[in-house]
């Protein structure tokens, strides 16, 4: 199984905290268009022969600028050209000002099957305070729209931890999520990443700091409130009613083959990572004009590729699968893990169940510190 993911690098402004890779101009958006179809060629034989496409995810930047028309030319294209199987999962990232009535019917001619809507809040400040480009009311109007033109496979991302939002607040958040019947959502802290808005307005205190507690007592809300209204927290950052995980996110995870598509796309096929230069015009001019992938690559050692089955693995509610250690890594890299997760034992963080290493709810806290504490190095 694998998945592909096509990276549409184009917003109509720019949230403060995002530092994801996009262009508010949309002057390059045909030429994008034909790029991303110029790459799916060039790229046919990454993946693995016997990998056979069971998720499409268009991400960005906001690819519900794209028109139900450009979403089906590169659909198209990859049913013509890769071995397409049951496609389970087809993801379009939405902005909730886009999906208006009119649009989301057009998209019921598209094989889009799945929503994933930036909500973030649906408290006007917090919107505010990242600039969205939307507000409440279009949050709550854009879920309503999808599920009336028959789109129940719905997710929203929503952020906890920004100024000012209150933990009654963050409840009304979560509360909303039952409400509005939405079967699966991401959660996220608000985290001040370098070279965005946030963090330059930060520093110059023309707005509030984040406050890392604040955040953690949020975390600790979520786990609880959601276990209340029977959603899995199947992921550090996810969580699902049963029957709801996010195919191709849980592939990711999962260590199956991925094809990105796109500026600032990664790739994976079982042996290399690569990844795209983050730049429009420059990925534009090598694809178009060049008629070569701007990428950068790396080949992973064993080394690496155990750290990173455990750095995705803690973050899971499957755990660490020690027999798999063992099996594929041998019994050197099993003893490490199992004398350096003593501690974390002890202290509450994680449990042995099973023969895997799974986080406990305080665990999650702390899930990069521990894994980092695994590793092989």
């Amino acid at each position: 199984m694998a998945g592909i993911y096509i990276h549409i690098p184009f917003c109509k402004q720019a949230c403060t905290y995002c530092n994801f890779h996009f262009s508010t101009s949309l002057k390059m958006k045909d030429d994008m268009l034909r790029g991303i179809l110029e790459e799916l060629e060039m790229q046919r034989h990454y993946l693995p022969e016997h990998a056979r496409i069971e998720t499409i995810y268009f991400g960005g930047g906001t690819p519900s600028l794209l028109s139900a028309d450009e979403i089906n030319r590169i659909a198209e294209f990859i049913y013509e050209h890769y071995p397409v199987q049951q496609i389970k999962e087809f993801t379009l990232e939405t902005n909730p000002d886009d999906l208006n009535s009119q649009y989301v019917h057009s998209l019921c001619n598209t094989p889009v099957n799945r929503f994933s809507i930036g909500v973030q809040s649906f408290r006007e400040n917090d919107l505010k305070y990242m600039n969205r480009a939307h507000n409440a009311q279009q949050a709550d109007y854009a879920i309503k729209a999808a599920q009336d033109a028959g789109f129940t496979n719905i997710t929203i991302d929503l952020i906890y931890g920004t100024p000012g939002l209150t933990d009654e607040d963050w409840l009304y958040n979560l509360a909303q999520v039952k409400s509005l019947q939405i079967p699966h959502f991401s959660s996220y802290a608000l985290t001040v990443e370098e070279g965005t808005a946030l963090a330059r307005n930060i520093q110059k205190k023309k707005t509030v700091a984040v406050d890392p507690e604040q955040a953690a007592g949020q975390f600790e809300i979520l786990m609880e409130k959601a276990e209340e209204m029977g959603f899995d927290h199947y992921e550090i950052s996810n969580l699902a009613l049963p029957g709801h995980y996010a195919v191709h996110n849980t592939n990711y995870w999962r260590g199956l083959p991925y094809l990105g598509i796109g500026p600032s796309a990664h790739s994976f096929n079982g042996r290399n990572r690569r990844w795209n230069i983050a730049n429009n015009a420059l990925y534009l001019k090598s694809i178009l004009t060049e008629n070569k992938i701007p990428f950068e690559e790396e080949i992973l050692t064993q080394q690496e590729q155990l750290n990173e089955y455990i750095m995705t693995s803690q973050r899971t509610m499957w755990g660490t699968d020690l027999q798999k250690i063992e099996t594929e890594f041998g019994s050197d890299a099993l003893k490490h893990i199992v004398e350096n997760s003593r501690v974390f034992i002890e202290k509450g963080w994680q449990v042995l169940e099973e023969n895997k290493l799974l986080l406990t709810k305080a665990g999650k806290l702390f899930a990069d510190r521990i894994a980092s504490d695994l590793f092989i190095v």
